[in-house]
Protein backbone atom coordinates (compact mmCIF):
# COMPACT_ATOMS: atom_id res chain seq x y z
CA UNK A 1 0.00 0.00 0.00
CA UNK A 2 1.47 3.31 -1.06
CA UNK A 3 -0.71 5.62 1.02
CA UNK A 4 -0.75 6.05 4.76
CA UNK A 5 -3.93 4.66 6.31
CA UNK A 6 -5.13 8.08 7.53
CA UNK A 7 -5.20 9.41 3.96
CA UNK A 8 -7.30 6.62 2.50
CA UNK A 9 -10.82 7.67 1.52
CA UNK A 10 -13.81 6.26 3.38
CA UNK A 11 -15.50 3.70 1.13
CA UNK A 12 -19.10 2.54 0.87
CA UNK A 13 -19.60 -0.75 -0.94
CA UNK A 14 -23.11 -1.61 -2.15
CA UNK A 15 -23.51 -5.17 -3.40
CA UNK A 16 -21.62 -7.85 -1.45
CA UNK A 17 -22.36 -10.93 -3.53
CA UNK A 18 -20.07 -13.40 -5.30
CA UNK A 19 -17.87 -10.61 -6.63
CA UNK A 20 -18.55 -7.71 -4.30
CA UNK A 21 -17.87 -9.79 -1.19
CA UNK A 22 -14.24 -10.62 -1.94
CA UNK A 23 -13.61 -7.23 -3.56
CA UNK A 24 -14.78 -5.34 -0.48
CA UNK A 25 -12.80 -7.69 1.77
CA UNK A 26 -9.63 -6.89 -0.18
CA UNK A 27 -10.20 -3.18 0.38
CA UNK A 28 -10.57 -3.81 4.12
CA UNK A 29 -7.36 -5.83 4.08
CA UNK A 30 -5.57 -2.94 2.36
CA UNK A 31 -6.50 -0.57 5.17
CA UNK A 32 -9.61 1.10 3.81
CA UNK A 33 -12.54 1.81 6.10
CA UNK A 34 -15.36 0.06 4.24
CA UNK A 35 -19.05 0.27 5.11
CA UNK A 36 -21.06 -2.21 3.09
CA UNK A 37 -24.67 -2.96 2.34
CA UNK A 38 -26.37 -5.93 0.74
CA UNK A 39 -30.00 -7.06 1.20
CA UNK A 40 -28.73 -10.56 2.06
CA UNK A 41 -27.80 -10.76 5.78
CA UNK A 42 -25.14 -13.43 5.23
CA UNK A 43 -23.35 -11.17 2.75
CA UNK A 44 -23.25 -8.35 5.30
CA UNK A 45 -22.03 -10.77 7.96
CA UNK A 46 -19.17 -11.90 5.71
CA UNK A 47 -17.94 -8.32 5.36
CA UNK A 48 -18.16 -7.85 9.11
CA UNK A 49 -16.12 -11.02 9.61
CA UNK A 50 -13.49 -9.57 7.26
CA UNK A 51 -13.24 -6.44 9.44
CA UNK A 52 -15.59 -4.14 7.56
CA UNK A 53 -18.57 -2.19 8.82
CA UNK A 54 -22.14 -2.88 7.71
CA UNK A 55 -25.23 -0.76 7.27
CA UNK A 56 -28.93 -1.57 7.16
CA UNK A 57 -29.51 0.33 3.91
CA UNK A 58 -27.59 1.64 0.93
CA UNK A 59 -28.32 5.19 2.07
CA UNK A 60 -26.80 4.51 5.49
CA UNK A 61 -23.75 2.92 3.87
CA UNK A 62 -22.92 5.92 1.67
CA UNK A 63 -23.36 8.57 4.36
CA UNK A 64 -19.94 10.17 4.86
CA UNK A 65 -18.26 8.06 2.16
CA UNK A 66 -15.84 9.71 -0.23
CA UNK A 67 -15.98 6.77 -2.66
CA UNK A 68 -19.10 4.68 -3.27
CA UNK A 69 -18.53 1.37 -5.06
CA UNK A 70 -21.47 -0.40 -6.67
CA UNK A 71 -21.35 -4.09 -7.62
CA UNK A 72 -24.94 -4.83 -8.66
CA UNK A 73 -26.71 -7.22 -11.05
CA UNK A 74 -27.95 -4.79 -13.71
CA UNK A 75 -28.45 -1.20 -14.82
CA UNK A 76 -32.02 -1.37 -13.55
CA UNK A 77 -30.75 -2.08 -10.03
CA UNK A 78 -28.04 0.58 -10.32
CA UNK A 79 -30.66 3.11 -11.45
CA UNK A 80 -32.93 2.17 -8.54
CA UNK A 81 -30.11 2.54 -6.01
CA UNK A 82 -28.87 5.86 -7.39
CA UNK A 83 -32.43 7.11 -7.81
CA UNK A 84 -33.30 6.60 -4.15
CA UNK A 85 -33.91 10.07 -2.66
CA UNK A 86 -32.58 8.93 0.73
CA UNK A 87 -29.32 7.79 -0.85
CA UNK A 88 -28.98 10.98 -2.88
CA UNK A 89 -29.49 13.03 0.28
CA UNK A 90 -26.81 10.98 2.03
CA UNK A 91 -24.36 11.24 -0.87
CA UNK A 92 -22.02 14.10 -0.14
CA UNK A 93 -21.01 16.69 -2.72
CA UNK A 94 -17.56 15.84 -4.04
CA UNK A 95 -18.06 12.09 -3.65
CA UNK A 96 -17.18 9.66 -6.44
CA UNK A 97 -19.47 6.79 -7.40
CA UNK A 98 -17.68 3.83 -9.00
CA UNK A 99 -20.06 1.51 -10.80
CA UNK A 100 -18.19 -1.78 -11.11
CA UNK A 101 -21.32 -3.62 -12.25
CA UNK A 102 -21.84 -4.73 -15.86
CA UNK A 103 -24.22 -1.95 -16.83
CA UNK A 104 -25.72 -0.39 -19.95
CA UNK A 105 -23.30 2.33 -21.13
CA UNK A 106 -26.12 4.63 -22.28
CA UNK A 107 -27.75 4.38 -18.85
CA UNK A 108 -24.35 5.08 -17.29
CA UNK A 109 -23.99 8.30 -19.27
CA UNK A 110 -27.43 9.48 -18.19
CA UNK A 111 -26.69 8.72 -14.55
CA UNK A 112 -23.34 10.52 -14.79
CA UNK A 113 -25.05 13.67 -16.06
CA UNK A 114 -27.60 13.61 -13.24
CA UNK A 115 -24.99 13.03 -10.54
CA UNK A 116 -22.71 15.74 -11.93
CA UNK A 117 -25.51 18.25 -11.37
CA UNK A 118 -25.30 17.34 -7.67
CA UNK A 119 -21.52 17.65 -7.55
CA UNK A 120 -20.93 13.89 -7.64
CA UNK A 121 -18.60 12.18 -10.13
CA UNK A 122 -19.47 8.85 -11.72
CA UNK A 123 -16.78 6.48 -12.99
CA UNK A 124 -17.69 3.14 -14.55
CA UNK A 125 -15.19 0.39 -13.81
CA UNK A 126 -16.56 -3.07 -14.67
CA UNK A 127 -14.34 -6.09 -14.16
CA UNK A 128 -13.33 -9.35 -15.76
CA UNK A 129 -11.68 -12.26 -14.00
CA UNK A 130 -14.43 -14.01 -12.08
CA UNK A 131 -14.63 -14.91 -8.42
CA UNK A 132 -11.06 -16.20 -8.31
CA UNK A 133 -9.78 -12.93 -9.74
CA UNK A 134 -11.81 -11.00 -7.17
CA UNK A 135 -10.39 -13.09 -4.33
CA UNK A 136 -6.80 -12.75 -5.55
CA UNK A 137 -6.93 -9.09 -6.56
CA UNK A 138 -6.26 -10.04 -10.17
CA UNK A 139 -9.26 -8.55 -11.92
CA UNK A 140 -9.02 -6.66 -15.18
CA UNK A 141 -10.75 -3.33 -14.57
CA UNK A 142 -12.06 -1.33 -17.55
CA UNK A 143 -12.49 2.25 -16.40
CA UNK A 144 -14.55 4.97 -18.03
CA UNK A 145 -14.49 8.59 -16.92
CA UNK A 146 -12.49 11.77 -16.81
CA UNK A 147 -8.74 11.18 -16.68
CA UNK A 148 -8.30 12.94 -13.35
CA UNK A 149 -11.16 11.00 -11.76
CA UNK A 150 -9.77 7.66 -12.88
CA UNK A 151 -6.30 8.67 -11.73
CA UNK A 152 -7.58 9.57 -8.24
CA UNK A 153 -9.12 6.11 -7.98
CA UNK A 154 -6.04 4.24 -9.18
CA UNK A 155 -4.71 3.24 -5.71
CA UNK A 156 -8.11 1.86 -4.70
CA UNK A 157 -8.63 0.01 -7.98
CA UNK A 158 -5.12 -1.43 -7.79
CA UNK A 159 -6.12 -3.33 -4.63
CA UNK A 160 -8.67 -5.25 -6.70
CA UNK A 161 -6.78 -5.70 -9.95
CA UNK A 162 -5.22 -3.98 -12.92
CA UNK A 163 -7.12 -0.94 -14.12
CA UNK A 164 -6.84 0.86 -17.42
CA UNK A 165 -8.88 3.80 -18.63
CA UNK A 166 -10.92 2.85 -21.70
CA UNK A 167 -12.26 6.34 -22.40
CA UNK A 168 -14.90 8.76 -21.16
CA UNK A 169 -17.74 7.77 -18.87
CA UNK A 170 -19.60 4.74 -20.23
CA UNK A 171 -16.56 3.42 -22.08
CA UNK A 172 -15.82 0.79 -19.46
CA UNK A 173 -19.35 -0.57 -19.58
CA UNK A 174 -19.36 -0.62 -23.39
CA UNK A 175 -16.08 -2.53 -23.46
CA UNK A 176 -17.24 -4.99 -20.79
CA UNK A 177 -20.42 -5.76 -22.75
CA UNK A 178 -18.39 -6.44 -25.91
CA UNK A 179 -15.95 -8.58 -23.92
CA UNK A 180 -18.73 -10.72 -22.50
CA UNK A 181 -20.38 -11.07 -25.89
CA UNK A 182 -17.10 -12.46 -27.23
CA UNK A 183 -16.63 -14.66 -24.16
CA UNK A 184 -20.12 -16.11 -24.50
CA UNK A 185 -19.79 -16.70 -28.21
CA UNK A 186 -16.52 -18.59 -28.00
CA UNK A 187 -17.77 -20.62 -25.03
CA UNK A 188 -20.71 -21.82 -27.10
CA UNK A 189 -18.48 -22.46 -30.13
CA UNK A 190 -16.05 -24.39 -27.94
CA UNK A 191 -18.85 -26.58 -26.60
CA UNK A 192 -20.00 -27.40 -30.13
CA UNK A 193 -16.44 -28.08 -31.30
CA UNK A 194 -15.55 -30.31 -28.36
CA UNK A 195 -18.77 -32.26 -28.81
CA UNK A 196 -17.99 -32.88 -32.48
CA UNK A 197 -14.45 -33.97 -31.61
CA UNK A 198 -15.69 -36.31 -28.91
CA UNK A 199 -18.14 -37.91 -31.35
CA UNK A 200 -15.21 -38.52 -33.67
CA UNK A 201 -13.38 -40.28 -30.85
CA UNK A 202 -11.13 -37.54 -29.49
CA UNK A 203 -10.51 -37.13 -25.77
CA UNK A 204 -12.00 -33.73 -24.76
CA UNK A 205 -9.18 -33.05 -22.30
CA UNK A 206 -6.57 -33.72 -24.97
CA UNK A 207 -8.48 -31.54 -27.43
CA UNK A 208 -8.53 -28.62 -25.00
CA UNK A 209 -4.86 -29.04 -24.15
CA UNK A 210 -3.79 -29.01 -27.80
CA UNK A 211 -6.13 -26.16 -28.73
CA UNK A 212 -4.53 -24.12 -25.95
CA UNK A 213 -1.21 -24.29 -27.80
CA UNK A 214 -2.89 -23.56 -31.14
CA UNK A 215 -4.74 -20.72 -32.84
CA UNK A 216 -8.15 -21.79 -31.50
CA UNK A 217 -7.19 -20.90 -27.94
CA UNK A 218 -9.58 -18.67 -25.96
CA UNK A 219 -10.62 -17.92 -22.42
CA UNK A 220 -13.06 -20.81 -22.76
CA UNK A 221 -10.40 -23.39 -23.59
CA UNK A 222 -7.83 -21.89 -21.24
CA UNK A 223 -10.06 -21.48 -18.19
CA UNK A 224 -13.71 -22.44 -18.41
CA UNK A 225 -13.44 -25.89 -19.97
CA UNK A 226 -10.57 -27.23 -17.84
CA UNK A 227 -11.84 -25.70 -14.59
CA UNK A 228 -15.62 -25.90 -14.80
CA UNK A 229 -16.87 -27.88 -17.81
CA UNK A 230 -14.64 -30.95 -18.08
CA UNK A 231 -14.76 -31.62 -14.30
CA UNK A 232 -18.54 -31.25 -14.49
CA UNK A 233 -18.74 -28.70 -11.67
CA UNK A 234 -20.21 -25.78 -13.66
CA UNK A 235 -19.55 -23.43 -10.76
CA UNK A 236 -17.64 -20.39 -12.03
CA UNK A 237 -19.76 -18.09 -9.86
CA UNK A 238 -21.14 -16.03 -12.77
CA UNK A 239 -24.75 -16.70 -13.65
CA UNK A 240 -26.03 -17.60 -17.11
CA UNK A 241 -28.75 -15.00 -16.71
CA UNK A 242 -26.13 -12.30 -16.13
CA UNK A 243 -24.19 -13.38 -19.21
CA UNK A 244 -27.31 -13.13 -21.36
CA UNK A 245 -27.97 -9.69 -19.90
CA UNK A 246 -24.48 -8.53 -20.92
CA UNK A 247 -24.83 -10.04 -24.40
CA UNK A 248 -28.09 -8.16 -24.88
CA UNK A 249 -26.40 -4.93 -23.83
CA UNK A 250 -23.69 -5.45 -26.45
CA UNK A 251 -26.02 -6.26 -29.35
CA UNK A 252 -28.37 -3.48 -28.27
CA UNK A 253 -25.49 -1.01 -28.34
CA UNK A 254 -24.46 -2.24 -31.79
CA UNK A 255 -28.02 -1.87 -33.04
CA UNK A 256 -28.30 1.64 -31.59
CA UNK A 257 -25.06 2.61 -33.34
CA UNK A 258 -26.13 1.10 -36.67
CA UNK A 259 -23.66 -1.81 -36.60
CA UNK A 260 -24.91 -5.10 -38.05
CA UNK A 261 -24.06 -8.12 -35.87
CA UNK A 262 -25.63 -11.26 -37.37
CA UNK A 263 -23.30 -13.69 -35.59
CA UNK A 264 -23.86 -12.00 -32.25
CA UNK A 265 -27.62 -11.98 -32.80
CA UNK A 266 -27.59 -15.74 -33.41
CA UNK A 267 -25.39 -16.33 -30.36
CA UNK A 268 -27.80 -14.35 -28.19
CA UNK A 269 -30.74 -16.36 -29.51
CA UNK A 270 -29.03 -19.64 -28.62
CA UNK A 271 -28.10 -18.41 -25.15
CA UNK A 272 -31.70 -17.28 -24.67
CA UNK A 273 -32.83 -20.81 -25.55
CA UNK A 274 -30.51 -22.14 -22.84
CA UNK A 275 -31.77 -19.52 -20.40
CA UNK A 276 -35.35 -20.65 -20.98
CA UNK A 277 -34.43 -24.31 -20.49
CA UNK A 278 -32.17 -24.06 -17.43
CA UNK A 279 -32.89 -23.03 -13.83
CA UNK A 280 -32.66 -19.33 -12.93
CA UNK A 281 -29.63 -20.14 -10.79
CA UNK A 282 -27.67 -21.81 -13.62
CA UNK A 283 -24.00 -20.90 -13.93
CA UNK A 284 -23.04 -19.47 -17.32
CA UNK A 285 -20.72 -22.42 -17.99
CA UNK A 286 -23.82 -24.63 -18.08
CA UNK A 287 -24.30 -23.47 -21.67
CA UNK A 288 -21.85 -26.29 -22.45
CA UNK A 289 -23.92 -28.90 -20.58
CA UNK A 290 -27.04 -27.58 -22.33
CA UNK A 291 -25.30 -27.91 -25.70
CA UNK A 292 -24.31 -31.49 -24.97
CA UNK A 293 -27.80 -32.38 -23.74
CA UNK A 294 -29.53 -30.70 -26.68
CA UNK A 295 -27.41 -32.74 -29.08
CA UNK A 296 -28.25 -35.95 -27.24
CA UNK A 297 -31.96 -35.12 -27.41
CA UNK A 298 -31.73 -34.57 -31.16
CA UNK A 299 -30.04 -37.95 -31.55
CA UNK A 300 -33.05 -39.58 -29.89
CA UNK A 301 -35.56 -37.94 -32.23
CA UNK A 302 -36.98 -40.29 -34.88
CA UNK A 303 -35.71 -39.79 -38.43
CA UNK A 304 -38.63 -38.84 -40.69
CA UNK A 305 -39.17 -38.29 -44.37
Amino acid sequence: MTEHAETLPAVAFVGLGNMGGPMSARLVGAGYTVTGFDPVPDARAALADAGGRTAESAADAVRGAEVVVLMLPSSAVVEAVLGDPALLDALGEGATVVDMSSSDPMSTRRLATGLAARGVTLVDAPVSGGVKGAENGQLTIMAGGAEDAVERLSPLLAVMGTARRAGEVGAGHALKAVNNLLSATHLLATAEGVLAGERFGLDPAVMVELINSSSGRSGSTDNKFPNFVLPGTYDSGFGLRLMVKDMRIAVGLARELGVASPLADRAVALWEDALAALPDTADHTEIARWTFAASADRDREPVTG
